[in-house]
């Protein structure tokens, strides 16, 4: 049995976040026909902007290193509200990806917001290819916002159907398919998610 462990984030993790973010970048890089030098100063402007926003729109949020048998593999990002948990990011290296680590993870967030009677919120670019994942947790899409898909989770208390629990009009549940990536709506800039 492998020890998953959570730890705070701290200056010394840069360098490490930085090969996680660029490593959700790869395959769009791929496509581009830029050099190497070209691509890594682009993703490292980016890596800087993500890094910069997150920790200026989120004072309360947890940033933690994900570490599997004492080895970073990856980043989850939450802020607990008072309602809501917002997952703002989760993204694992390559190598640690489709072996259960993220959806362990993400079982467990789920599960304080049901012992606490909150839902889990999310946004996911569109074309992630964690949506197949989030829909089988259970989060529904709500609106779009940009390029992301707002996604929420919620166990559904007892007389509550789904339009009320998403706040959407009728017939709009039908429409309950989405993704994984992180944007606060309230927010005037966009944030994107990987796993």
């Amino acid at each position: 049995m492998h020890d998953l462990k959570l730890r705070s984030s701290t200056d010394e993790d840069i360098p490490f976040l930085y090969r996680v973010y660029a490593s959700t970048r790869a395959d769009e890089m791929a496509l581009l026909d830029w050099s190497d030098a070209d691509k890594q100063s682009f993703l490292k402007m980016q890596f800087d902007a993500q890094h910069r926003h997150y920790h200026a729109h989120y004072d309360n949020a947890r940033f933690d290193i994900i570490e599997l048998d004492g080895t970073p593999v990856g980043r989850l990002y939450i802020d607990n509200r008072s309602d809501e948990i917002r997952l703002i990011d989760i993204a694992l290296l390559p190598d640690f990806r489709g072996r259960g680590v993220g959806t362990g993870l993400i079982q467990q967030v789920i599960d304080t917001a049901r012992q606490s009677n909150r839902s889990v919120t999310i946004h996911v670019e569109g074309n992630n290819p964690a949506i197949g994942l989030y829909k089988r947790l259970g989060f529904r899409y709500v609106k779009d916002v940009g390029v992301y898909h707002f996604m929420q989770w919620h166990s559904k208390p007892p007389g509550v159907g789904e339009e009320d629990l998403l706040g959407l009009d009728n017939g709009e549940s039908d429409n309950a398919i989405a993704g994984h990536a992180a944007v606060d709506e309230n927010k005037p800039d966009q944030e994107k998610t990987a796993s």
